[in-house]
């Protein structure tokens, strides 16, 4: 614990010292006691051998990070894309080893968010749902924590509720899903591993949204307000998940979302030195995509787009994006491309169900 005015002073001189570049500071985080602490992180450790060529894999991976990826952006940050937020709101898990659902449910919401090209689209997944039911399946519970590629396996198997409908309190309990949580689920097409690949992860990010990605939390890293991140002080506390948002080549680092509230950190967020505490070499993934199933209510049809091939035609919600329309039968693809025509002429509103992001039914105002 290092909320001693002292104990700080003492650990930004040992930061300064050794020229890391990060300030310390009293923290929502620094204030608990270690076994709180510990709490709050949730990816078991592998042996003393595995960790090991984890780190050492890591500094390895420091230079290599360095080089930057063709086609990516020296530096690029998902909270300001062109301008545009594509990142949701930084949540706190709280005393329950459950950061895999939270760096995940981040992951997600973010991807979602940039597939759609809608930095305001309302999306908020439920990390109750990955951590209390399925992770709960597997016999995990708040003190053993999990691991994002489970977490993943099941978004995309099974798939993933809504916040409203199983909302988040620390502490173990029971799935206790919404009623109607069968017709709330939203599934991912897959999800793709970026471990030890640097310059992949900065292309991800810049084109395709945010990565989980689990590190090796130090004592030190509890006290940390603003900067680069790179251990200088503490004992090994533990695993723990979040999302890489982006990158900056300059600082020579990755821009992360935690979920220990907005009082540790740069108001929950963190920058982290490439090659450190094995951010790129322990466990990174990308999420393919979102599967887009369910209704898309009272949005606008902005364009129509067709090619001289049996049923093939598009159409271009407002805030959606280009959605194919259904093309099972002559009958059924003619009807709804007529509503579609009208309803873009007229610019009246629609309601349109999509499966797997084919428009299958529509209802015009």
């Amino acid at each position: 614990m290092t909320s001693d005015p002292m104990d700080i002073r003492s650990l930004q001189a040992t930061i300064d010292q050794a020229g890391a570049g990060w300030q310390g500071g009293i923290t929502s985080m620094s204030i608990l006691p270690e076994a709180e602490q510990k709490q709050r992180l949730g990816v078991p450790l592998p042996d003393e051998r595995t960790v090991a060529r984890i780190i050492q894999q890591g500094q390895a991976m420091r230079e290599a990070a360095r080089i930057q990826a063709v086609g990516a952006p020296a530096a690029f940050d998902l909270r300001n894309a062109n301008g545009q937020n594509y990142v949701t709101s930084v949540k706190d898990q709280g005393a329950c080893g459950s950061c895999v659902a939270f760096g995940t449910c981040s992951a997600l919401e973010a991807t979602f968010r940039w597939q759609r090209g809608n930095p305001g689209m309302a999306v908020d997944f439920s990390e109750a749902h990955l951590f209390y039911c399925y992770a709960r399946s597997e016999g995990q519970n708040c003190g053993t924590g999990w691991w994002p590629d489970h977490a993943l396996t099941h978004v995309q198997n099974e798939g993933i509720v809504d916040e409203a409908c199983f909302p988040y309190t620390a502490g173990d309990q029971n799935c206790n899903l919404c009623a109607d949580w069968q017709n709330r689920l939203t599934k991912i097409t897959g999800f793709t591993s970026l471990t030890n690949n640097a310059a992949g992860m900065k292309d991800w990010v810049s084109t395709r949204g945010a990565l989980t990605a689990c590190f090796i939390v130090y004592n030190d890293f509890f006290s940390y307000h603003s900067g680069v991140y790179r251990h200088v002080s503490g004992a090994q506390a533990g695993g723990h998940c979040i999302s890489i948002i982006g990158y900056d080549d300059a600082q020579g680092c990755w821009i992360c979302k935690n979920q220990w509230g907005t009082g540790w950190g740069d108001n929950g967020f963190f920058r982290i030195a490439y090659g450190e505490c094995g951010i790129e070499t322990w466990m990174v993934h990308g999420v393919n995509g979102i599967v887009e199933t369910g209704w898309l209510n009272n949005t606008r049809v902005l364009g129509l787009w067709t090619i001289d091939q049996d049923r093939n035609a598009w159409v271009y919600l407002d805030n959606v994006g280009w959605r194919r329309v259904a093309f099972d039968n002559d009958n059924i693809f003619i009807d709804m491309l007529v509503q579609l025509v009208a309803a873009k002429s007229a610019n009246r509103p629609v309601n349109v169900y999509q499966e797997n992001s084919v428009i299958k039914q529509i209802y015009v105002f």
